[in-house]
């Protein structure tokens, strides 16, 4: 009985702990896939779960927090977009100053409230039936309704991508801009929404760290959660279920470490903090050498600029 709480606990915390990722890999996932690169998604976290915390303390309303991070990760990634697909600057530098700014910004706007309280927070809400199941139900069915949010996003973006005619022209985007540009797509409008709503998803991705997972803030209390996310769209091989996969295993890893230290196994809290990171190098170098090279292959077009002719 004992062991199988334990798996139960370190199941549904890996659930938890995965989300923040999950979302913020679907949103570089929905980016890279229209051929912009965005490795300024660990700013967008930090954007967005101090807005988001700053938003819900001074209003005391959750809902307006949520919004408040979708617009300030909307906000970056608007300015990614506009540097990148419209000035055609380097993606890969407009992607890191914006984490440089991402976190400098948020260290100075959340001077203010570091050790305040939130008046309120998103807490688990049981669902009706679902959560009763054996095993499952703990597992799945008994959190916050953010993670019920990322449950749907993912069935909703993978559904998008493969079975709608706006999924096939974003992909198309990502491959041959030129092809779809011929074929009447409009290039550059995909890939500005592509890389705002990206941004989004990530502002959301922090949001649930300040507002749900440890309801506070921190400064850099993503603690490289971006950086992460940005890895898992390659061991997603640009798949949205693959991608929610990756981000549990992350967070399974980084759960497991807490319960490690919690039943007094001694073991330096250092190696337990890396833990999660080095096992997402392996997975990814176990992804990359066993999967074909057609299967793994990144958008053709990712990172070079479109310029119409």
């Amino acid at each position: 009985m004992g062991n199988s709480s334990m798996l139960v606990s370190i199941l549904a915390a890996a659930v938890s702990s995965g989300t923040p990722i999950l979302f913020a890999a679907l949103g570089e996932l929905i980016a890279e896939s229209a051929g912009v690169m965005n490795l300024g998604v660990e700013g967008m976290m930090l954007a967005g779960a101090v807005t988001g915390f700053l938003a819900s303390v001074r209003t005391g309303n959750l809902l307006l927090g949520v919004v408040a991070a979708l617009l300030a990760g909307g906000l970056l990634a608007l300015l990614h977009a506009f540097m990148c697909i419209t000035l055609k600057v380097n993606q890969v530098v407009s992607g890191l100053a914006l984490t440089l700014f991402g976190t400098g910004v948020s260290g100075y706007l959340g001077k203010s409230v570091i050790g305040v309280p939130l008046p309120n927070h998103f807490t688990s809400v049981p669902l009706p039936l679902l959560s009763k199941i054996p095993l499952v139900g703990q597992v799945l069915f008994n959190h916050d309704w953010l993670v019920y949010l990322s449950f749907l996003i993912v069935p909703a973006l993978w559904y998008l991508f493969y079975r709608t005619r706006p999924g096939l022209h974003l992909r198309a985007v990502g491959e041959s801009p030129q092809t779809a540009d011929a074929l009447g797509v409009n290039v550059f409008r995909i890939r500005y929404v592509s890389v705002v709503v990206g941004g989004m998803l990530a502002g959301l991705g922090g949001a649930y760290l300040s507002l749900a997972y440890a309801p506070s803030w921190i400064e850099n209390m993503t603690a490289g959660r971006g950086w992460i996310a940005v890895a898992l769209v390659i061991f997603a091989v640009w798949n949205p279920v693959r991608a929610l996969a990756g981000s549990y295993l992350f967070g399974g890893v980084d759960a497991m470490g807490f319960r490690i230290q919690a039943l007094g196994v001694r073991v330096p809290s250092f190696f337990l903090k890396m833990m999660p990171y080095v096992f997402t190098i392996v997975v990814l170098i176990l992804i990359t050498a066993s999967s074909s090279k057609q299967s793994s292959r990144a958008p053709e077009a990712l990172g070079v600029p479109y310029e119409r002719e």
